[in-house]
């Protein structure tokens, strides 16, 4: 069975606390991608294995997300085994959720696979366990070819709003990518979580024009210090005629939405 775990973009990302169990609660709209794209089959087989493909990956087994979700299914539901071809194409470490898409399909394929009947609100509450973005890419790589998902995140990001934004259908999104590996704790390290003033929904609601002005990434402000070369990027994009231009989630990846 295949699946193409899809990519992410954040329209804004704002940093709002650290909660008392070391994570942080963050506010972003979430949109999902079809380009790029990684390429996950999974085949019945009575033992555990993964080849992996394309974009190198820097991990031994039991590390793989993927495994992870087996793993997180395994004992429950008595699963024999798995095969599983995971073709990267989503650059890893560039804050387009490369890696939660992939644990994300992994959990819907075998699902699917093994006919476990795991209802639609329990998988997203299982994916959070593999991490906080998993829950929207079940949302996301359940969805139909060419439909769009857009929800607001909240808590870790596995708090999940629908608002019925679906603006990216009347934009181009260009997105540039450095290849330079951003991990998450290094994103982390550089935060002062900080409450802001005005809440997303109420940006996202004004013309994507005022966005550049108001829509913030939280991880820009010491990224782009630590790597002057992202903030020239953004300029870039601005400068080609973008509307609005932003780091996703904590980079490295630029992206700039053109009107179509």
């Amino acid at each position: 069975m295949i699946l193409y775990p899809r990519s992410k973009i954040n329209l804004g990302l704002r940093i709002v606390e650290k909660r008392d169990d070391g994570y942080h609660n963050l506010e972003s709209l979430f949109c999902d991608l079809t380009n790029p794209c990684d390429i996950l089959e999974i085949v019945e087989s009575d033992n555990l294995s993964l080849s992996l493909y394309g974009e190198g990956l820097d991990c031994n087994l039991n590390d793989n997300i993927c495994v992870k979700a087996f793993n997180l299914l395994k004992d429950d539901f008595n699963l024999p085994g798995a095969e599983i071809h995971l073709y990267k194409k989503i650059p890893s470490g560039s804050g387009l959720g490369g890696g939660s898409s992939d644990g994300a399909a992994t959990l819907i394929i075998l699902n699917r696979l093994y006919n476990l009947n795991i209802g639609f609100e329990e998988l997203c509450a299982m994916s959070a366990k593999l991490g906080s973005d998993c829950p929207f890419f079940i949302h996301s790589n359940s969805s139909k070819e060419g439909e769009i998902t857009t929800i607001l995140a909240k808590g870790r990001g596995e708090i999940l709003e629908p608002i019925g934004i679906t603006l990216l259908k009347d934009y181009k999104v260009k997105l540039v990518n450095p290849d330079i590996f951003i991990s998450t704790a290094e994103a982390y390290k550089g935060i002062v979580p900080k409450k802001p003033s005005v809440p997303i929904e109420e940006i996202l609601q004004m013309p994507v024009e005022m966005w550049r002005d108001n829509l913030y990434n939280d991880f820009e402000y010491h990224i782009f210090k630590k790597y002057p070369q992202l903030k020239r990027y953004k300029e870039e994009l601005y400068s080609e005629g973008a509307v609005y231009a932003s780091m996703s989630g904590s980079g490295s990846t630029l992206y700039g939405l053109f009107k179509d």
